[in-house]
């Protein structure tokens, strides 16, 4: 069944009017009157409904559905600025397996330089990428899209998170592999994990260690060094066994 989350606040009936979505509910998915649908409100909830009217945009919320499938934490991917496009990548798969967040920073080794336009444009785009992944993927949010122009910005965030894990290239090369298993081992329903993904060149030393001064933990995904594209996919996937399979 088809998906939308619809901005503003729960209304029955409600008449839709953002014109990117009507044109997908009525010009490539042709619906009709009395076809059914979800829509998620700014709540979360997803509601069963009906097209009623659909001269006039108009539909009829005919019941509440006890659909949840969000990840029982919030995990927040921040990357150091990557290359062409696979921040978008990264944004449609972190929301499809379930991210609450994704974030993106200038690390120090970052090749790709965005300015303040191009960030805002970059986030548009990023937005729309992650509002289509949450419907295909029945999400009852859309993740948070936000671009870092200052690194010390994004420094000052890292306390509002109860776990901070930082993907280390050289814990991996060393054969770390117990901290992330023991860290989400750890976590109880509702807390906010911030995951640390460098660029193509990795991390720097100064930044490893501003990271383990503001309280973060470094961690190997395993014993093969993973892309930055990769990497967070990896991270969620294993979220979601540790939390939501492992039971």
């Amino acid at each position: 069944m088809q998906q939308y989350f619809i901005k503003g606040p729960f209304q029955n009936p409600i008449v839709i009017d953002d014109k990117e979505t009507l044109k997908h509910m009525f010009q490539v998915m042709r619906l009709t009157d009395g076809e059914q649908l979800h829509l998620v409100f700014e709540d979360g909830m997803k509601r069963l409904a009906v097209v009623s009217d659909s001269a006039a945009h108009a539909f009829t919320i005919l019941e509440d559905l006890d659909q949840n499938v969000e990840l029982p934490v919030q995990v927040t991917i921040a990357s150091g600025f990557p290359k062409g496009d696979k921040l978008e990548l990264v944004t449609q798969k972190a929301t499809e397996l379930g991210a609450h967040a994704i974030w993106a920073f200038p690390a120090d080794w970052s090749v790709a330089k965005w300015d303040g336009k191009k960030l805002v444009k970059k986030q548009e785009k990023l937005e729309k990428i992650a509002q289509g992944a949450a419907e295909q993927s029945k999400r009852n949010l859309i993740p948070a899209i936000q671009l870092f122009e200052q690194k010390a910005a994004f420094l000052k965030t890292l306390s509002d998170f109860d776990q901070v894990f930082v993907a280390y290239e050289e814990s991996a090369k060393v054969g770390e592999q117990a901290t992330l298993a023991k860290g989400l081992k750890a976590c109880q329903a509702g807390d906010k994990i911030l995951f640390i993904f460098g660029p193509e060149g990795g991390l720097s030393p100064q930044e490893i260690q501003n990271f383990e001064t503001a309280g973060a933990q470094l961690a190997g995904l395993g014993p093969r060094i993973m892309r930055t594209e990769t990497a967070p996919l990896y991270a969620l996937s294993a979220v979601s066994y540790a939390l939501e399979l492992d039971k």
